[in-house]
């Protein structure tokens, strides 16, 4: 693979060069910033938590590879773009399963199973390809698993009346209006050249800020009085 070959996919992006998509990687800002907000809701609930504090740091530096894939869009950027993300999501999976459904290890891992084998299954069905060949979803549907797991985690909640049931549900209501924009982007550049990929960054942010505040404020780390 040619690790420096161009990645044209998005409405912004007219040409090459590394400021061709400016409004998609300033977007990326708002990353940090969620990341920035449960920090600060950490230290102030004295939370020393490794998990806690590792999705902090992989929120910012979701940001941080998001930008560089808008700004150089090669094929190396998009790994430093995609690999924050995942791991992001490979963590709150962990740590939703563990600190707010309460299951133990062994629990842990059989559901964490059925989550991914579930979302693999949702993968391989929406393939992506229309009748004519085509990407229907513009790339939309590789995040199918993060979406249903949110799903689960909302059901896992409600049933055990767990605080954490209205953060998800917003979470799982932003994300979807997120993959919306996302997907609209490409079939929208005739009308509006700028696309509309900076409202999946923006509202990816907030979806993110919404799940470390969930996690931090409802998942067993502060005393019962501060929840």
């Amino acid at each position: 693979m040619d690790w420096t070959a161009a990645v044209d996919i998005y409405c912004e992006r007219i040409g090459p060069g590394f400021w061709a998509e400016p409004v998609n990687a300033l977007t990326n800002l708002a990353f940090p910033l969620a990341a920035a907000w449960a920090a600060a809701t950490a230290l102030q609930r004295s939370i020393r938590d490794p998990i806690v504090w590792a999705l902090i740091i992989l929120a910012g530096l979701i940001g941080i590879g998001s930008f560089l894939f808008h700004s150089y869009a090669t094929r190396w950027s998009e790994l430093v773009d995609t690999v924050p993300i995942w791991g992001f999501v490979g963590l709150f999976i962990v740590a939703a399963l563990r600190f707010l459904s309460g299951i133990s290890a062994p629990g842990i891992m059989l559901a964490g199973a059925g989550v991914m084998a579930g979302a693999g299954l949702v993968a391989f069905l929406a393939t992506g390809e229309g009748p004519s060949g085509t990407d229907w979803a513009n790339g939309s549907y590789q995040y199918a698993p993060a979406l249903l797991a949110l799903l689960v985690f909302a059901a896992i909640a409600y049933r055990r009346r767990h605080p954490s049931a209205p953060w998800i549900t917003l979470a799982v209501l932003v994300f979807a209006a997120s993959l919306g924009f996302r997907t609209l982007d490409r079939d929208i550049c005739a009308s509006f050249p700028q696309g509309t990929h900076f409202l999946w960054h923006l509202l990816n942010a907030l979806v993110v800020g919404l799940l470390l505040q969930m996690l931090i404020r409802t998942g067993g780390f502060a005393s019962h009085a501060d929840r």
